[in-house]
């Protein structure tokens, strides 16, 4: 079947912890964003020039460091300008260079794709997922059958309930979710796959007691994750 999309998404498994960074392409300009340059950036920019993209933007779903130890390397090799939520900005404290600070419900283009800004905090204060049509790229808020930590500084359980109950709500059954690393029993899955499987995404709105108690206490983050029976309570 021929992919008619007028986008690519690619994901590169790299570095110790398992990260997806994701090249996002605009096919008719041939420009190309990377989502979470970190580990191995000679390897993106390789595998951009062999598919003859042009690498215009960075976009960061958070700065931890295992997501964005590859900024400079990639500003040093390329013109791309680095995306992030305003938040986010504040939170990590960096001189950047040529940033863009956006807020949630904002839409950069790629070329002609549209990407939206979703803020997701919960992880990190300006944690965002970027949209794509009918794909979710979800960094460390939305895992595969698994979500981000919240004990580490500058994250809030109850935010992340927030965040997740919101994905729940606004991204339909089939939307793609493609998560910042390798921790499920597969690279990607859907939102209908995760809202029924995985154990984040069963407590609901009035539940975030529960949820905050489940994530920072009762869960195993040390398992690998896959589908659990949902929490009670």
């Amino acid at each position: 079947m021929t992919d008619s999309r007028p986008y690519t998404i690619e994901a590169l498994k790299l570095g110790p912890m398992d990260n997806f960074v994701y090249l996002i392409a605009d096919r008719a300009s041939a420009r190309a964003a990377v989502v979470d340059p970190a580990w191995d950036v000679p390897a993106v920019l390789a595998r951009a020039a062999g598919l003859g993209l042009h690498i215009t933007d960075a976009l960061l779903t958070h700065s931890h460091q295992d997501h964005i130890n590859g900024v400079g390397a990639l500003l040093e090799a390329t013109d791309a300008r680095v995306h992030l939520h305003r938040d986010e900005a504040a939170f990590w404290g960096a001189e950047l260079v040529r940033p863009a600070l956006h807020r949630g419900g904002d839409t950069l283009l790629l070329g002609s794709t549209p990407i939206e800004v979703l803020h997701t905090p919960g992880h990190t204060p300006g944690s965002v997922c970027y949209r794509v049509h009918d794909e979710v790229v979800t960094g460390d808020t939305l895992f595969v059958y698994g979500c981000g930590r919240c004990d580490l500084r500058g994250g809030d359980p109850n935010l992340m309930h927030d965040s997740l109950c919101r994905l729940c709500r606004e991204l339909p059954g089939g939307t793609l979710i493609r998560p910042g690393h390798d921790y499920g029993i597969t690279p990607v899955s859907t939102m209908l796959e995760q809202m029924q499987g995985n154990p984040f995404l069963h407590f609901h709105e009035d539940q975030r007691a529960g949820f905050v108690e489940y994530r920072m206490h009762l869960h195993d983050r040390e398992e690998p994750y896959g589908p659990e029976p949902a929490p009670q309570g």
